[in-house]
């Protein structure tokens, strides 16, 4: 099943592809590995005529067996959301009904066949669900030309397919323009097209037009640098003096430009009636023979000139059906019809169709300000969100505020694209958007929408300084009238000043939070468990950066319980829980919290929250003693995260990475993580802000403790502790390092400042883990007959939970200490249970540690036999799938809330089972963990 090839296809494309083996065998895999019941993708690269769709046209003919499903980006339907996945999957529409209600109606919304579907990776994952079920009748290939022109929201679904595809039985060919920002296709594998050498241009040309004298061959070699369209186009043109050699072709512009030339020679040739006909084609873009007709024939052409076009070697006709030569004659006719032909040809156009595109040929037909076009637009840039084309909504609201004849609707209009923007991941052009709708209004509401669009890009960037202060100035102005956007800029403020250390602000924030009536609408000292005030929980960080934690951590955890008890609509407040339960050190909280927003957002399909809720999940995994699962939890967080261009998300989740490598003293592996995607979208991973780089020096502290480095330890301890981010949950939690460190080193007295701290903030946090650890300390600097008891006093509250690690820790210690005190035979026990907690984490060094103190009491240690811990052995990818199977979550549902397809869900499956020793899924039971 084959759609008809894109306009660049030609009887030549039967021809042999002289010169292109290396590309040939690149495709030939592809098809091979979708015969094999794997799947493959390729992206294929180079300039117009460099031969790319040809080489489409020829993976077509070696499909042998495969299903074919084709389409191409059209310049005229850019802007119609969803035009090219429709035009893909037209053949097999009538499958829809295979997949899970939820995606068919997503697919069929996204389509326009049914009630609108909620977001775009729904959608993705509805598209690999159908393409996945296709393929087990037969292998499936999908062929996209023209990618840089497809829509965003085709681009967006095709490109979230493509980088899941896996154990489908699939391939995946797209061809694309040079200019990766017209196509970015990050993490797939590209081949780019090179110029034909001369030998294979020689026998292209003499297969094509054999009567060429071998001179003129020769330059035209010369001329063309390896362009095979330049190559038959100009010597298709040649006349009889160029052909004898008697005048050298021109040399003047480059090879693309010259074949535009060529075509634009050719057209330039046609009887006026027929060069409207060309241009009618050329802005209608989807070859569409019976609307061509109608608007040719309202401008006073007809089929007869129609005929000339494709007599002339223009066009092509195919049924119903008409297409170009090649994109570059459609750019050429549309270019040379002047302004004024074109609005012509469009304003015929909108009256020969209807819907969408009558729509977006009004829009192109608009000379000036146009306020009927403006609010249809704006209508349809709705409807292409509520599709979840949001990508594609934010040009369709960008161009209804440029037609918008009055400034409050251009400035509401623009707000609204750079929100759609800001969500689709754009954040560099969403603050583009923003900063014009600031600059064109005075209306507060308007502004703060803008605010909150720029507070978002920057934070997202990592760099966040400033952002909190633009949120305080447009919350202010609209908090009387508007008190719910007030809210929602000032809980963003809040987390934004917290994590870029802006204590002024925060202070600021407190108060504008208590005089707001909806911001606090309990006393903030009275917040409860039936009311989680959003302004209590502002105030408390207030409190905190004043080191008052007496009087902030109560009521952060009433806040937290509250949001528990009772979860609120506004996804911000929920998002502030989760966050503020790590701070809290409340790592049960955390997971409660995430957990239930990740299964949130992925039933509503809303991804563009869902690396926030696995980012606090990750942590909260990590902190309880499951590294692979935080493991497979930020292999998923991180691919959604660079989806959608999170940078400092992206930076967030790699801080998790490097901790348990610290863990574990694996220093290439931490510094690897502290440094990875430090370059995506060009911004920097943490030294544009306090929290994260205040985190990342935690980390590295921790690995030089882990490695016996204790004085370099102490340096970077003690400056991340009373740094600007000292009140963040990693500059809090490394107190206790720095304690520990600064007696390893020979120098309590450091420690002491450090310890009282550390202690103030687990009394009034009140969590077992903490309060064990801060016990630890106390007697780390205790004198010898107070030690031992601190030490069993803080193994008694490690027993109430949390944090085995740190538990490990305080064991350790303790053995040390027991054992130095001539107490070789009370000390086996800690030092045994120390020893199993650091091999369950795969931390060798402190493993080792344990190990060596118990052959100093007389114990016969047992070896270190490596990680014996069975999930190590399955990939991120194989644990998540495990666990989930293992909590009886079908194949299906399991792909369905991974963005998988049930395909790679049996193959991960398939693969986990030998490295767990077992045969069956019954026996996957004893993996199941509430903590997953």
């Amino acid at each position: 099943m084959t759609s008809t090839p894109r306009s660049g296809s030609t009887d030549a494309s039967r021809a042999r592809l002289w010169g292109r083996e290396v590309e040939r065998a690149e495709i030939a895999a592809v098809i091979a590995r979708a015969r094999l019941g794997r799947s493959a993708v390729l992206v294929l690269r180079g300039p117009a005529g460099i031969g790319k769709s040809t080489l489409l046209d020829g993976a077509a003919r070696d499909a042998d067996g495969l299903r074919v499903l084709r389409a191409a980006g059209v310049v005229a339907e850019a802007g119609l959301p969803f035009a090219a996945l429709h035009g893909l999957l037209r053949p097999v529409l009538h499958r829809l009904d295979t997949l899970p209600d939820v995606q068919v109606a997503a697919l069929r919304g996204a389509l326009g066949l049914a009630q609108a579907g909620p977001d775009r990776y729904l959608v993705g994952s509805a598209v690999l669900g159908l393409l996945s079920d296709l393929s087990r009748e037969r292998p499936l290939l999908c062929l996209i030309d023209d990618a840089h022109w497809l829509d965003v929201a085709s681009a967006e679904v095709l490109l979230f397919i493509a980088r899941r595809l896996d154990a489908e039985g699939v391939g995946m060919l797209f061809t694309a323009r040079d200019a990766p920002e017209g196509f970015p296709a990050r993490a797939l594998p590209e081949l780019t097209l090179s110029a034909l050498e001369h030998d294979p241009a020689g026998a292209l040309l003499a297969e094509r037009v054999p009567d060429l004298t071998p001179a003129v061959r020769e330059r035209i070699i010369a001329e063309s640098a390896g362009n095979p369209l330049a190559l038959l186009e100009f010597a298709a043109g040649l006349d009889a003096d160029v052909r004898t050699g008697r005048v050298d072709p021109p040399t003047a512009l480059p090879v693309t430009d010259r074949v535009s030339a060529a075509f634009g020679d050719r057209i330039a040739r046609l009887p006026e009636p027929a060069r409207v006909v060309l241009t009618v084609a050329a802005a209608e873009g989807t070859g569409d023979l019976g609307t061509v007709l109608r608007a040719a024939r309202a401008l006073g052409a007809g089929a007869e000139d129609l005929d000339a076009c494709v007599a002339a070697g223009l066009l092509r006709g195919t049924g119903a059906t008409i297409a170009f030569r090649h994109p570059l004659v459609r750019s050429t006719a549309y270019q040379r019809a002047g302004v004024a032909g074109r609005l012509a040809v469009h304003r015929a156009l909108a009256a020969a169709t209807d819907g969408e595109r009558r729509l977006w040929h009004l829009a192109e037909a608009a000379a000036g300000p146009d306020e009927s076009v403006a609010a249809a637009l704006e209508r349809a840039g709705v409807d292409a969100h509520e599709r979840g084309a949001t990508g594609a909504a934010a040009p369709i609201h960008e161009r209804a505020a440029r037609l918008s004849p009055e400034p409050a609707d251009r400035a509401r209009r623009s707000v609204l694209a750079a929100q759609m923007a800001v969500v689709a991941g754009r954040t560099e052009h969403a603050a583009e958007l923003a900063d014009r709708a600031l600059a064109g209004t005075e209306d507060p509401l308007p502004r703060a929408g803008s605010a909150m669009v720029r507070a978002t890009a920057a934070s997202e960037r990592g760099t966040p300084r400033g952002a909190a202060r633009l949120l305080i100035e447009h919350a202010r102005p609209i908090a009387p009238t508007h008190p719910e956007l007030a809210l929602r800029l000032l809980i963003m403020a809040a987390g934004i000043a917290w994590s870029a250390a802006e204590e002024v602000e925060l202070r600021e924030l407190a108060a504008l939070a208590a005089e707001s009536e909806s911001a606090a609408a309990a006393s903030v000292e009275h917040a409860s468990a039936e009311h989680a005030s959003p302004a209590a929980a502002i105030t408390a960080l207030a409190y905190l950066v004043d080191d008052d934690p007496e009087r902030a951590l109560p009521i952060l955890r009433s806040f937290v319980t509250g949001v528990r008890v009772n979860p609120p609509g506004l996804l911000l407040t929920r998002i502030l829980a989760g966050n503020l339960a790590v701070l809290l050190g409340d790592d049960d909280a955390a997971l409660d919290l995430s957990t239930t927003d990740a299964a949130r957002t992925r039933v509503r399909g809303q991804v563009g929250a869902l690396p926030g809720a696995l980012q606090v999940q990750a942590h909260a995994q990590a902190m309880a003693g499951l590294p692979h699962d935080a493991a497979a939890t930020i292999a998923e967080a991180l691919t959604f995260a660079r989806d959608t261009g999170q940078v400092y998300r992206v930076a967030r989740l790699h801080l998790i990475t490097a901790r348990i490598a610290a863990e574990r003293g694996d220093e290439d592996g931490c510094r690897a993580a502290l440094a990875a995607d430090a370059d995506l979208a060009g911004a920097p991973a943490f030294g544009g802000v306090a929290e994260t780089t205040a985190a990342a020096d935690c980390v590295l502290a921790l690995l030089d403790l882990t490695l016996g480095r204790h004085e370099s330890a102490v340096r970077r301890l003690t400056e991340c502790t009373r740094g600007p981010a000292r009140h963040t949950a990693a500059a809090v939690a490394a107190n206790a390092d720095l304690v520990e460190a600064a007696v390893r080193a020979g120098t309590p007295e450091r420690a002491r400042e450090a310890a009282a701290r550390f202690e103030r903030w687990a009394r009034a946090s009140g969590t077992p883990w903490a309060m064990a650890v801060a016990l630890r300390c106390g007697a780390l600097l205790a004198e010898p007959d107070a030690a031992d008891a601190l030490y069993v006093a803080a193994i008694r509250e490690h027993e109430r939970g949390g944090r085995p690690f740190e538990r490990a820790r305080t064991e350790l210690l303790h053995g040390e200490w027991l054992r130095r005190a001539r107490r070789r035979v009370d000390a086996r026990a800690p030092l045994r249970s120390a020893l199993a907690g650091f091999e369950r984490s795969a931390a060798s060094p402190w493993a080792e540690r344990a190990r060596s103190e118990l052959r100093a009491t007389g114990d016969a240690a047992p070896a270190d036999t490596g990680d014996a811990d069975v999930l190590a052995r399955l990939t991120p990818q194989e644990l998540h799938i495990v666990r989930l199977a293992a909590e009886g979550v079908s194949n299906r549902d399991i792909a369905s809330r991974l963005f998988l397809s049930p395909r790679t869900v049996e193959y991960h499956l398939y693969k986990a089972y030998p490295k767990l020793g077992i045969g069956s899924r019954g026996e996957l039971s004893r993996f199941r963990t509430s903590r997953c």
